[in-house]
């Protein structure tokens, strides 16, 4: 009956058409004998979009008139039209174009995708795929022209500022170290590197990838380690969805507790045997954009010598060479010296495309480098290749997928921490680094030479694979079959090779050549088959899955030591050395199965519900407790399809309300935690326990709960969107310190604890101005968190009694009371609350949030003609520490606003007294564990500018090209903020800021 009403439809729009057409034509006809036929001409030309890719199936025609025509598989099209006549493009998905003709012979048109389409861009929701109308989830979104020429190495860091609910942080400036992402706050207790509970879940096409940052023996970047993402191509990738609440994740069960970052490279297309090449160039330089004020010569001498008049001390060469042994007239900015260089930086690429109608191919190539703001010769690469491979059946019944994404880190920076806080530290007359001669100066043994580490040499190595294979069959018309497999390998290799002439030349009787080693492997593979269910019943549409997950990783490590070298280009052979120690040796492997479902049903395109459901089995916990069940339910009402709607409210053209609930687990902790474990003695035979067992602890879980509205005024021309959420982790799995009585440090287990992160998440968008030469389209996300420990039974018999507070953030810092300085000694002092004479924790009484208090993004993008820019302000509203570096009146530069402190003839300053007792060192570490150490840490950083210039067709015909492209990129250009330090985003931390990078390049499409 279904089938027959359709055909009855069908074949009466048909007849509806052939009358109005038979009635139009005699008028019609009328019209040209009146106005005279005007010049006909034929018209060709191609049609693209954003990519420079050819379009099939767009909609030629002449405005006003009934003749048309679609493109080819190649994007070509041609018609007839006369020279006061219009030519109309339009496609779904893309906005409607009109080009009045002319006397051209040939018109080449490049189509905008329409992002304000809720129907035409569809979103990666993991297993399925949705719309912005149609989903249930909160799902936010970045496109490739958003992120492929930002001058990054991770895609991670081209994220900041760009989304609401997301937090990226740079720990580092170094290149390659790992950024940190929080989505939507910090869940678990455990957030240390090692042991992290907060990371998200990373899937490239299809594939998981162990999150964790690879673990680094490069002491530039050991803190944070290297991102696990560094192998992508950033110009390969087409779109990075986040996926944050229940209805988002749910499906994706233990895995998705803290988010799912879902990057999706391009794979091309079927263009009807059309090849396409593209390549892309840029460089640039990096540096640190600013410097912290310190001492000059003349202002730390006086210093210094005021400490040895207060301490009633006479300087001697052991305790004052920087005032009896050094020119007294010297002057050096050490941070200029140590890491004030430019690094240069330089992208290049090239992407070649095609096939035919049922089979088509990309494949590309990149090749990215950025040397160091350190001294010296070093720099990080990155190597590139990418395949995608797509095939269909003539009947399109049977679809087959291939991706490929090799990446190649070489990584040769020194292995050094101190660069940046010897910089701060570094007495400005020290002595000069060279000799006459150009040896190193360690003038007489007076002082460690700065870049005597340089005589060391570090390389890392790095091959990353990510491959997936997607196989679908439509077994029946409603139902397809489709398996995912994919396998993921990243090898990592480190070479540290420290030779003696790092160390003073009078210590090296006592110190030896050495190399440190590290090997890591990562290797995973994962299968899921599925069964997909689509079918429509008059207003009723319901699409369904089923599925399984099987998943293995194996990661094994390996660390070697060797001493004793003879010869310094004997250095890393380990056979050469007198000694070879193995620090670590693992192989682990971690398994993971699941059985997942999801129905979605959907009334009259009006009333939405989603079910997910999902059951987990992890090799991390105990036979009792080893599987877990998650879900979540979403639904949404879309409201401004009623007629009352659009009477009372005719500016509102969209208008929803959703919401979500659900719950999903964690399984984030080390592998064999349940276990007993044992490591073997050095030497022959034996074994001591380093672990003790504890089947019994089990999941973490994650509530999750969102309400959401969105509206769209004036043909969606502005868009808002504003949710709602709060998260509630419990049972934390956490290492749980014990006594060291025991012969432990800790023993996982459970926690009593709930950590509750709710907040409020506002995105605007709209576009401003639209005409035919100039538009303007602007965006807002801005989001207001709360993070705090609400439950945690027994916590001040427990080890955590002085970290968290209930009711408090995990971001917590307990100070002291700062109660300003002593008048009578001009030392700082704290608040001794009890009286005893004793400063400890229980002295501690202040708590402050050093979390955002808000955050977001203010973007902007102009098109003029051929021309664009577009720029992306990151805002951060925040308390941090101050950072604090020698004790005024120690040996040690100084911050330029402590050179004026306490004395007796100024006895009301707020700085303490200069000396280098240590009474006064005592009083300033106290200062700065209380309030006092507290600054305002907020800023407005303008993140990225962009301008391009697109070449007009005319010129592009001459030359025989399909587009090409100029384009500048900066980022972290300025930053407008109170704070003290290097850089605002990490407050109290003395580490290499994000760098400020200017690029230039080209693009060029054949």
């Amino acid at each position: 009956m279904k089938n027959n009403y359709k055909r009855w439809k069908f074949l009466a729009w048909i007849i509806v058409a052939i009358i109005i057409y038979i009635l139009a034509v005699p008028a019609h006809a009328a019209t040209i004998i009146t106005n005279h036929t005007p010049q006909q001409q034929q018209i060709t030309g191609t049609v693209t979009g954003e990519d420079n890719l050819p379009l099939p199936g767009v909609t030629v025609s002449v405005k006003g008139e009934a003749r048309g025509t679609v493109t080819s598989f190649e994007g070509e099209y041609s018609i007839t039209a006369g020279q006061g006549e219009t030519l109309v493009f339009s496609f779904l998905g893309y906005k409607k174009q009109e080009i009045p003709v002319g006397n051209q012979t040939r018109i080449n048109v490049q189509l905008e995708e329409d992002v304000d389409a809720l129907d035409a861009v569809k979103i990666n929701a993991g297993y399925y795929n949705t719309t912005r109308r149609e989903s249930t989830g909160n799902i936010s979104r970045v496109t490739a022209e958003e992120i492929e020429n930002q001058p990054v190495i991770s895609p991670i860091q081209a994220l900041q500022g760009r989304m609401a609910g997301v937090e990226v942080t740079e720990q580092n400036g170094v290149p390659g170290a790992a950024p940190t992402i929080r989505i939507r706050g910090q869940n678990s207790l455990r957030s240390t590197r090692n042991d992290n509970g907060n990371l998200p879940l990373y899937i490239i096409d299809g594939v998981p990838v162990n999150s964790a940052a690879v673990s680094s023996i490069n002491q530039s970047i050991a803190l944070t380690g290297t991102d696990p993402l560094n192998g992508l191509d950033l110009s390969n990738i087409k779109t990075i969805e986040i996926l944050k609440d229940a209805d988002a994740t749910a499906i994706y069960g233990s895995r998705g507790a803290n988010g799912v970052v879902l990057i999706t490279t391009k794979n091309g297309g079927f263009y009807g045997g059309k090849d396409h090449i593209q390549f892309n160039f840029y460089s640039g330089i990096s540096r640190v954009s600013h410097f912290i004020d310190l001492l000059d010569t003349r202002e730390y001498l006086t210093l210094r010598r005021q400490a040895f008049e207060n301490d009633g001390v006479e300087p001697t060469n052991a305790n004052a060479k920087d005032l009896l042994l050094w020119d007294q007239d010297r002057y050096t900015n050490w941070q200029e010296i140590l890491f004030g260089n430019s690094a240069p930086t330089l992208n290049a690429g090239l992407n070649y495309s095609g096939g035919g109608e049922n089979t088509s191919f990309n494949i590309g190539a990149s090749y990215f480098k950025q040397g160091s703001v350190f001294p010296g010769d070093y720099s990080f690469e990155k190597k590139t290749l990418h395949l995608s491979l797509n095939h269909q059946s003539n009947n399109q019944k049977f679809r087959t997928n291939l991706s490929l994404n090799y990446g190649v880190n070489d990584n040769n920076l020194f292995s050094s921490t101190n660069f940046v806080s010897t910089a701060l530290n570094l007495p400005p007359n020290a002595p000069e680094i060279y000799r006459e001669d150009g040896s190193l100066n360690w003038e007489n043994s007076t002082w460690s030479n700065p870049l005597a580490s340089l005589q060391s040499e570090g390389n890392s190595r790095a091959d990353n694979i990510v491959a997936n294979i997607g196989l679908e069959y439509q077994v029946l018309k409603n139902f397809t079959l489709k398996t995912n497999l994919g396998y993921t390998y990243l090898d990592s290799e480190e070479n540290i090779l420290l030779p003696k002439e790092i160390y003073d030349p009078a210590l090296w009787e006592r110190v030896s050549n050495r190399s440190q080693h590290s090997f890591i492997s990562r290797k995973s593979w994962i299968a899921e088959p599925q069964l997909v269910y689509n079918t429509s019943i008059k207003e009723h549409h319901i699409d369904a899955l089923v599925g399984a997950t099987f998943q293995q990783s194996d990661n094994s490590s390996l660390s070697i030591n060797g001493t004793g070298y003879t010869n310094r280009h004997l250095i890393g052979n380990l056979e050469a050395a007198d000694a070879v120690a193995t620090t670590q040796d693992r192989d682990l492997m971690y398994k993971y199965s699941a059985i997942f479902a999801r129905i979605g049903y959907n009334w009259n395109q009006t009333y939405f519900l989603n079910l997910t459901g999902r059951r987990d089995g992890s090799s991390r916990f105990g036979p009792d407790n080893r599987f877990a069940n998650f879900g979540a339910v979403g639904a949404a009402w879309i409201f401004s399809n009623y007629q009352f709607t659009n009477n009372n409210f005719p500016f509102m053209s969209f208008g929803k309300i959703r919401g979500s609930y659900g719950i999903t687990g964690n399984d984030q902790i080390g592998d064999y935690r349940y276990l007993d474990a044992y490591e073997s003695t050095p030497g022959p035979g034996g074994l001591y326990p380093t672990q003790l067992t504890n089947p019994s602890f089990s999941w973490e879980t994650n509530k999750k709960v969102e309400a959401a509205l969105e509206l769209g005024f004036f043909q969606d021309r502005i868009n808002l969107n504003v949710s709602w959420y709060k998260n509630r982790s419990s049972n934390q799995l956490v290492g749980y310190n014990l006594p060291a009585i025991t012969g432990f440090n800790t023993v996982e287990a459970n926690l009593p604890a709930t950590v509750q992160n709710s907040g409020l998440e506002i995105e605007v968008s709209a576009l401003n101005v639209k005409n035919q030469r100039f538009q303007w389209r602007s965006s807002l996300n801005l989001t207001v968190p709360s993070n705090k420990l609400i439950r945690f039974e027994g916590i001040e018999q427990s080890p955590y009694a002085n970290t968290y507070q209930v009711g408090k953030p995990l971001d917590l810092a307990i100070l002291y009371q700062f109660d300003g300085v002593n008048p009578e000694t001009g030392l700082f002092q704290v608040v001794d609350v009890n009286q005893d004479g004793i400063y400890d924790y229980s002295d501690r009484v202040i708590s402050s949030n050093l979390g955002r208090k808000f955050y977001g993004g203010f973007n902007n993008q102009f098109n003029y003609q051929n021309f664009s820019l577009g720029f992306l302000f990151e805002f951060v509203k925040q308390q941090g520490n101050k950072i604090y570096n020698s004790v005024p009146g120690f040996m040690g530069n100084v911050f330029e606003q402590e050179k004026n402190g306490w004395t007796q003839e100024n006895p009301g300053a707020n700085m303490q007294r200069a000396s280098q007792s240590i009474s006064a060192l005592i009083s300033y570490i106290n200062a700065y564990s209380s309030n006092y150490g507290l600054t305002d840490a907020s800023y407005v950083r303008l993140k990225t500018l962009s301008l391009s210039y697109n070449f007009p067709g005319k010129l592009l015909e001459k030359v025989n090209l399909a587009g090409a492209q100029l384009f500048m990129h900066a980022q972290n250009l300025f930053t407008v903020t109170n704070y003290q330090g290097l850089d605002p985003q990490n407050p109290g931390v003395i580490s290499l800021p994000s760098l400020q990078t200017i690029t230039g390049g080209i693009q060029v499409n054949f």
